[in-house]
């Protein structure tokens, strides 16, 4: 019943916006973003994303509003593909102080791998050598997303991913792990991992079991909190 709820909902929003010119569109997304409230209206953002094209885009992008931004930022995602200069902004994005637009960078990454796999793999495997833990984030999230590992290579890539992202978070000293921006990364490969393994269970269930002897005390707790996840329990050995 929820599914068909949101689809009739990101239906009306299509066709609101549809008869919209673009300066009305920001006052139509603020109506209806459902913030102040617990949850933002994804509905809505998906069927921006659908909606907006260059200018939209990039005038949400810049927009000081918390939903507005976060809209801009996911279309971003048709743009990546072809204009290098939105995976530049998408970057910075990936770093913003708000969390509901540094989601939405993860999401705009997911729409290029949508269509254009080889371009997303080679984003996050870039962005996860990035000095910036939410940068790192934003790979392991983009990428780590079921639909996406259908493709054998994307699959093979994700767990590449969750890697280097580990690697990197092992590489910190125990200060430096205790900042906000490395504990978001942290809390993500405690949920990632498990989606790269059930993605390719077969080279990706020797990681994860090295993985499990590691020393290390954050990634002890990377480990404890995948195994939680019913989709890694399905392809671990007993």
């Amino acid at each position: 019943m929820r599914r068909t709820t949101v689809r009739h909902m990101a239906d009306q929003h299509r066709d609101a916006l549809r008869g919209l010119a673009d300066q009305e569109v920001p006052a139509y997304l603020r109506a209806h973003s459902g913030l102040p409230g617990p949850r933002s209206d994804l509905a809505l953002l998906g069927a921006l994303v659908e909606h907006a094209g260059p200018a939209l885009t990039l005038r949400l992008v810049h927009d000081p509003d918390e939903y507005l931004r976060s809209c801009g930022t996911a279309a971003l995602g048709r743009l990546l593909a072809a204009d290098p200069g939105a995976v530049d902004l998408l970057h910075e994005r990936a770093r913003d102080g708000l969390w509901r637009v540094r989601e939405a960078a993860a999401m705009a990454l997911q729409r290029l791998g949508d269509d254009h796999p080889a371009r997303l793999r080679a984003t996050a495997l870039l962005w996860a050598t990035d000095p910036d833990p939410l940068v790192i984030r934003a790979a392991v999230a983009g990428i780590c997303e079921p639909r996406l590992l259908r493709d054998p290579a994307t699959a093979l890539a994700a767990l590449d991913v969750c890697g280097l992202a580990t690697d990197r978070l092992r590489a910190l000293a125990p200060g430096p792990r205790r900042q906000p921006d490395v504990r978001t990364l942290r809390q993500g490969l405690g949920y990632c991992w498990s989606v790269a393994v059930a993605g390719a269970p077969e080279p990706g269930v020797p990681r994860f079991l090295a993985l499990a002897a590691v020393d290390d005390p954050d990634v002890r707790w990377i480990v404890r909190e995948n195994r939680k996840k019913a989709r890694l329990r399905r392809v671990l050995p007993d």
